[in-house]
């Protein structure tokens, strides 16, 4: 049934996969911190990227991820090894949008707006890299106009906080 609907009227809920239990706990569990890539698209909406861990440290892991054509900083550790294939899952609510590259972000990349949805209370962005991956950005709308407002073919910068995503090793 209706992801949003289980997710706001249940305490606990379970995710199925092909008849299979794939995870269970609090709404707020499974979305922030999806066990699989299954789960995290399944709850939401999401940006996947996939990539091999280049670094692992107690406190940080890089990962090279071609989709972004860099890298992306995880300020946490990671249960995973150098050189494993791992999926790096950002909720677009996560996203940050800029005309200029934000300073002292280590994940922040440069794209052109492609499209945007209007949807009263928040506004959806899909931004394309220059490889030509969409990368989905979600932004609340605050004041009821804004002449400095984002819009189509604009370049911008994406960003994120360094623990705001999740590693998913499967």
């Amino acid at each position: 049934h209706d992801q949003e609907e289980a997710m706001t009227l249940s305490t606990r809920i379970g995710v199925m996969n092909e008849g299979v239990i794939v995870q269970v706990g609090e709404p707020s569990e499974i979305y922030e911190h999806p066990g699989s890539r299954f789960v995290a698209d399944f709850i939401g909406s999401v940006n996947l990227f996939e990539g091999r861990v280049t670094e692992d440290k107690p406190d940080y892991v890089e990962i090279g991820a071609p989709d972004l054509g860099g890298s992306i900083h995880v300020g946490h550790g990671v249960s995973c090894t150098v050189n494993q294939q791992v999926w790096y899952a950002i909720r677009p609510e996560k996203v940050r949008l800029s005309r200029e590259r934000p300073e002292g972000r280590r994940n922040a990349y440069e794209g052109v707006i492609d499209e945007v949805a209007y949807l009263g209370n928040l506004s959806i962005f899909r931004i394309r890299l220059a490889n030509g991956v969409l990368v989905r950005a979600t932004r609340a709308n605050l004041s009821r106009y804004d002449d400095e407002a984002l819009t189509w073919d604009e370049k911008v910068w994406i960003a994120w906080d360094d623990t705001a995503g999740v590693v998913l090793t499967r």
